[in-house]
């Protein structure tokens, strides 16, 4: 007879899916992740990939990791520590073992443990993890999801290998059982996906459905899991990754400027998903080229911003740097031109799927010359799409090129979004010029306005015919100048128009906590979420502590030195070496005492708390 299992609600679980990059650990992980979203949850997840394409299986280099932590409460984070870690073999339980909290829930599959994966990953001869003593702090459930995989696929007309692949739906099945889900949206899924592949199909969901039975008929555990819905704001929400949400806010920017969007960009991680997405999307009119290298791509979004339209190019930092002239180039044209920045480990190739924030020192100063630009950065998944909307209005309004940061944990994270109504977004009022003013001078293409602006001329503007390229332009004229004084003032005009974008942007707001007191933690970028964790955390102990993040980074808000100036210490937690503080050192002389983490990892919660707790 199957055992009843009682049912424990609890505020929150974090769980890591772990194995090989052919195992369908992130498959798996998403597949959760979005029936979670659906039941109401909070949550915040961090994909771990694997940097080989393929490492060789069961080897440490190999695994691949997803961390979900979903709450009936509000979250910023993935957390730091694991309850539940979901390992498919030996080597996903050594690298993520450290970060299972003592008395955590281990699911492993036991086909995983043989002799050859124990070797792989570096585990002494006849040392097994799972028939010793070392795990013996843990609620350890050894499963052997491979044999029961094959067992329930039977009688399908498939090979050991096809059926293998299923054995993730096996790990997720159990995991439905375990937090009492319905598996009802993964078959949705997999219909959608393997419809036209009736053994696959069929293959996947019944693996599925035997993950879920065997929590039925097995007493492995004590007790299963639930999780209340969350208690969010009122409106429509969906699970949206970083790099997602920054397309859609391409394509809403785009059509409330009333311009086409133009997407130029050479494959590169972690920003591919970008171009993925962007080319999914011709009915809105986007149009996508996947260029031959980084210097076509962004060339390419050079001549449709030339031509009219919401240029967009993406890349990582090494594409940022092979961009570097042609980025020059839109500067000096003065054209808009929108420059996504996802950034991962540095320098050179560095730790391509890892995350980082080592490029804020290359947005500000990585081109030739005198060459400011604005920089915007998002500071979540869900707020990619407000920050691209504000960055595409920036390039448009003023236009500039503006440099947008994400990072990898950003863009590969997902989280709950309130999904914004067409009505709630303001328009992008963009201008082109369709006459010449003066008939006497003729087209002046660098006449000025009030914001030092100039005019947006398209090619085959009566008329308006002008000289573009990359040589310095002459004032009001655009003609090509060697003039020394006329170089001066033109290099001081655009750093001027730049900084006067400062009247155009909100003041810096605190985010948590009191106007002034003993410290502000100030962030950009991704650590947003821990320090939104850790601030709220040190309040709540009745400790003198508040939050800033900053999204717009050249120009900063005008009211920023005077925020800062009400606190006694700044604290700046960054995923570099300290690029932030060394501007905010530079510009306004504040001592601001620098948090680094340099890793490809992000802070965690305990880290940050415990360095803020030594200056309090």
């Amino acid at each position: 007879m199957p055992v009843s299992k009682p049912i424990e609600i609890v505020e929150e679980v974090i769980i890591k899916f772990a194995g090989d990059s052919g195992d369908g650990i992130q498959l798996t992980g998403t597949q959760f992740t979005n029936n979670t979203a659906l039941l109401g949850n909070d949550l915040s997840t961090f994909p771990d990939f694997p940097a080989e394409i393929r490492a060789p299986l069961g080897t440490l280099a190999g695994v691949s990791g997803f961390q979900l932590r979903f709450s009936s409460n509000e979250i910023f984070t993935p957390g730091d520590e694991f309850d539940v870690l979901v390992v498919m073999n030996a080597a996903a339980l050594k690298v993520n073992l450290n970060q299972l909290k003592k008395g955590g829930i281990i699911v492993a599959n036991e086909s995983g443990f043989d002799a050859k994966n124990l070797r792989l990953a570096n585990y002494e001869e006849g040392d097994n993890p799972l028939t010793n003593d070392s795990l013996s702090g843990y609620n350890l459930h050894v499963i052997d999801v491979t044999k029961l995989t094959r067992e329930a696929l039977k009688d399908l007309k498939l090979g050991v290998k096809e059926k293998d692949r299923a054995k993730n739906m096996f790990v997720l099945g159990y995991v439905y059982w375990m937090y009492n889900r319905s598996l009802e949206t993964t078959f949705t899924f997999l219909e959608n996906k393997f419809g036209k592949k009736p053994e696959i199909l069929a293959s996947n969901k019944l693996t599925l459905q035997a993950g879920y039975n065997y929590g039925i008929t097995t007493e492995a555990i004590a007790s299963r899991f639930s999780v209340e819905k969350a208690k969010l704001g009122k409106g429509t929400y969906r699970n949206i990754q970083g790099n997602t949400a920054l397309s859609y806010g391409l394509i809403a920017a785009a059509k409330k400027a009333g311009l086409k969007l133009f997407l130029g960009s050479y494959p590169i991680t972690p920003a591919s998903d970008i171009l993925h997405e962007l080319s999914r999307h011709k009915n809105f009119g986007v149009i996508t080229f996947q260029a031959e290298d980084e210097i076509a791509a962004v060339s390419s979004a050079i001549g449709a911003s030339y031509g009219g339209k919401l240029a967009v190019t993406t890349t990582s930092g090494p594409g940022m740097a092979l961009k570097a002239e042609a980025i020059g180039l839109a500067m000096m044209l003065e054209i808009p031109l929108v420059i996504i920045n996802i950034q991962r480990g540095g320098p050179s190739t560095g730790l391509p799927t890892k995350t980082e924030q080592s490029d804020l020192m290359q947005a500000f100063y990585g081109r030739n010359g005198e060459s400011p630009m604005p920089i915007i950065s998002a500071s979540s998944p869900s707020d990619c799409f407000d920050a691209i909307f504000e960055a595409s209005r920036i390039a448009l309004q003023h236009m500039t090129p503006v440099v947008f940061l994400s990072d990898g944990y950003i863009a590969n994270g997902s989280e709950p979004w309130l999904f914004p109504k067409e009505s709630e977004l303001k328009d992008i009022e963009v201008k082109f010029a369709t006459e010449v003013v003066d008939k006497e001078t003729g087209f002046q293409p660098y006449l000025r306005d009030e914001k030092l602006v100039r005019p947006w001329a398209l090619p085959g503007t009566p008329d308006l015919e002008h000289r573009v390229g990359g040589l310095e332009k002459e004032d009001i004229s655009g003609n090509v100048s060697y003039d020394p004084d006329n170089h001066e003032h033109m290099v001081l005009t655009r750093e001027r128009k730049i900084k006067l974008i400062a009247d155009q942007i909100p003041n810096q707001e605190i985010v948590q906590g009191e106007e002034q007191g003993d410290i502000l933690v100030l962030g950009w970028g991704s650590t947003y979420g821990v320090i939104s964790s850790v601030v709220r955390q040190l309040v709540a102990e009745g400790k003198s502590v508040s939050q800033a993040h900053i999204r717009y980074i050249n120009p900063f808000p005008k009211n920023l030195e005077k925020l800062m100036q009400g606190f006694k210490k700044v604290i700046i937690p960054e995923i570099n070496n300290g690029q932030l503080s060394k501007i905010i050192k530079a510009e306004y002389l504040v001592p601001a005492i620098e948090f680094h983490k340099i890793k490809g990892i992000p802070i965690t919660q305990n880290e940050l708390k415990s360095f803020i707790s030594t200056h309090l």
